[in-house]
């Protein structure tokens, strides 16, 4: 190991460096020389045990989410059958969750393998993979900063045309709508008119609402929490406010958690390819070609 080596040079210097003084006292000089070295050799040790961990947990995150993918994309009994609709969106999002949990466990094993053997060429390919996923996590983002309004546009067209064909019929989409509204006590995604572009709404003799939105604070009696109820009255006893102002509040609130959570996967990506390199600097700097002298 690279330690080892550089000790058996230390002693090989103290030796002769006694032998040309004529003393039998080991020089002040070798016993710091030897202190620095002790200390190198903790710091190197210490970097390879902290690497290691992150890289298992690395290897360890990357199988979960490489399991995870696989068994939506390969489980058509539920996610996809179900979610007919957006199953191109589904794969795509299978696909990318597939691609991250590959490059997580690839990373972590180039990472685990480098740092064991102290093998330079995998602790630069860890040291690549580490930069291309930040620069990676950085574009997206850029990219969602900058494109965040026809983002929204582009939810808002989904959620529109979930409540458009909303049928109540214990769908997994019309299900997580009626939960969304009971939650956050909403009607709509930008209010209640939205829901008045309903298929079974349009197209009924009756006066029909989602029950979901009822507002509970108003006078009557307990509905149930999904599907469509009927009224006698013009107006709607449902909430006035839209789900996207109570999501947006939501993000506002927890903007401070999500930046934390960014930064702290930056920190802690930066924190291993600085080990990383300090780790193959090490290796690098030893000379083999060296022996101890006796």
């Amino acid at each position: 190991m690279p330690s080892v080596l550089t000790e058996w040079r230390l002693l090989g210097l103290c030796h002769d460096t006694q032998h040309d003084n004529g003393a039998d006292p080991v020089p002040s000089s070798c016993i710091v020389t030897a202190v620095l070295a002790d200390m190198e050799k903790g710091c190197i040790t210490a970097t390879k045990y902290f690497l290691f961990l992150c890289n298992l947990l690395f290897f360890i995150f990357g199988a979960l989410i490489l399991g995870f993918g696989l068994w939506i994309l390969l489980d058509n009994q539920s996610f996809i059958a179900v979610l007919q609709e957006a199953s191109t969106s589904l794969k795509v999002a299978c696909y990318i969750l597939i691609g991250v949990g590959s490059m997580s466990m690839l990373m972590g094993f180039l990472g685990c393998i480098g740092t064991i053997y102290e093998i330079r060429c995998l602790l630069g390919l860890y040291f690549t993979c580490l930069l291309l996923i930040l620069l990676a996590q950085v574009v997206a983002g850029a990219l969602f900063y900058f494109q965040r309004e026809m983002l929204k546009k582009e939810v808002s067209t989904v959620m529109n045309r979930i409540i458009v064909d909303y049928t109540g019929q214990n769908r997994t989409t019309d299900v997580a709508w009626d939960y969304i509204q009971r939650t956050i006590q909403c009607c709509g995604w930008t209010g209640p008119g939205n829901w008045s572009e309903n298929t079974l709404i349009r197209n009924s003799s009756q006066a029909l609402y989602p029950c979901s939105c009822r507002n509970t604070s108003l006078p009557g009696v307990d509905v149930k929490s999904g599907g469509f109820c009927e009224t006698l009255s013009p107006e709607w006893p449902v909430y006035s406010t839209g789900c996207i102002s109570s999501v947006e509040a939501w993000l506002l609130s927890n903007a401070g958690v999500i930046l934390g959570v960014c930064a702290g996967v930056a920190v802690i990506e930066l924190l291993g390819m600085v080990l990383s390199l300090c780790l193959c600097k090490s290796v690098h700097q030893e000379d083999y070609t060296q022996v101890p002298k006796y």
